[in-house]
């Protein structure tokens, strides 16, 4: 039986004194066996005008073994070459229809004018898409307010205790570990300036009105935003909403209001829950360091934290909550009946809802600024 396994062995040959002969079949079928491919591609020598080549005594090949033969030879005729009549037609037609890869690859000002095109409407599609999530949220609310019995209390119920009471550990975990460092690395600097006691006011209004809010709102948007996002997504895969939209329910009232309306009540508490485990930490780190004792700590902090600072921080927290709920719920709504459109849409929901709390922090930061506050 003969060795139909693709090799080359070196030869004298009719075209020169010494050529590489092609042996067996360089076929797909046989560029098929595990390794064979590299292991051919490692021994086949390099290319230069004294080497000839002889592929003659090859049983057969195709236009996958001749492509293969093709790139290795740089995509240009040897100088020394002998085969058959159909072994020429074939790489012929592999020389013919091969595409410069260079050429291909590289992009040209139309294309990159379509691609920004193209950019530019899918972020108009998702900003139309998200506007009108919020409208129907504010008719599903009104609806609700209407008739507050026919509301979906169940589901509000379970997403308030998923979204916000399973997350009470991981806050104050984080909480406590970022007041611990703030706390470290301010009293570095004050114990140079003899400004011990300032170090509750730094830590009363960083994590009042801005860490403990936008930390909290970070933690939720990885965490309880994908989980939004794939619950809705596995959904879109399963055929779920198209059952409810065949059945008559609305995606809006059903899925994304108890959503919203369990992320703006827990995000205010999950806020103040991360601010105080943030403040315990930071008032033990306090203590270690510069030897500011809880007691005066406590009796401080009422007078470095104003009412309005406490009031922002939950005014914030109730924003990031809807928003968060939102984004999750919209990129939700899109994904399409694909795994691969699933992990796409859940990774582009945490990526976007973490910048847009911290693009609402800043716009905060500079309208509360400027009115004084």
């Amino acid at each position: 039986m003969t060795d139909a396994t693709p090799r080359i062995a070196q030869a004298p040959a009719p075209q020169g004194p010494q050529a590489v002969r092609l042996l067996g079949e360089w076929t797909a079928a046989q560029f098929a066996r595990p390794g064979l491919l590299r292991e051919l591609v490692q021994a086949l020598p390099e290319p230069s005008a004294e080497q000839g080549w002889d592929l003659q005594p090859a049983q057969r090949l195709d236009h996958v073994g001749a492509q293969l033969l093709w790139d290795h030879w740089g995509r240009r005729w040897p100088a020394q070459l002998a085969l058959e009549p159909a072994q020429r037609a074939v790489l012929e037609r592999v020389a013919q229809f091969t595409t410069d890869r260079e050429r291909s690859t590289r992009p040209s000002w139309w294309s990159l004018y379509l691609e920004f095109g193209a950019a530019l409407l899918r972020g108009l599609g998702h900003v139309k898409g998200f506007l009108q999530l919020i409208g129907n949220l504010m008719l599903d609310l009104l609806q609700l307010l209407r008739a507050p019995n026919e509301g979906p209390w169940r589901d509000f119920s379970g997403q308030l205790y998923r979204i916000g009471a399973t997350a009470l550990p991981i806050t104050a975990l984080v909480g406590s570990l970022i007041g611990v460092v703030l706390a470290y690395l301010t009293a570095q600097q004050l114990r140079q300036l003899g400004a011990d006691a300032f170090i509750v006011d730094i830590l009363g209004v960083a994590l009042v009105r801005e860490l403990g809010p936008m930390l909290a709102a970070i933690l939720i948007a990885g965490r309880s935003g994908s989980a939004i996002t794939a619950e809705i997504g596995v959904m879109r895969v399963t055929d779920e909403l198209d059952a409810m939209r065949v059945m008559g329910i609305s995606h809006s009232f059903r899925l994304v209001m108890p959503r919203a309306m369990a992320l703006a009540i827990a995000m205010p508490l999950i806020s103040a829950w991360t601010t105080v485990a943030g403040l315990i930490g930071g008032m033990v780190a306090a203590d270690l360091s510069l030897g500011v004792g809880p007691s005066f700590f406590i009796n401080a902090l009422p007078q470095a934290v104003h009412v309005h600072n406490l009031l922002l921080g939950t005014a914030k927290s109730v924003v990031f909550g809807v928003l968060i709920a939102l984004i999750g719920c919209h990129y939700g709504l899109r994904v399409q009946p694909n795994t691969q459109s699933l992990g796409a849409g859940t990774t582009a929901s945490v990526v976007t809802a973490i910048t847009a709390v911290i693009l609402v922090d800043a716009l905060f930061a500079i309208v509360f600024s400027n009115v004084g506050i």
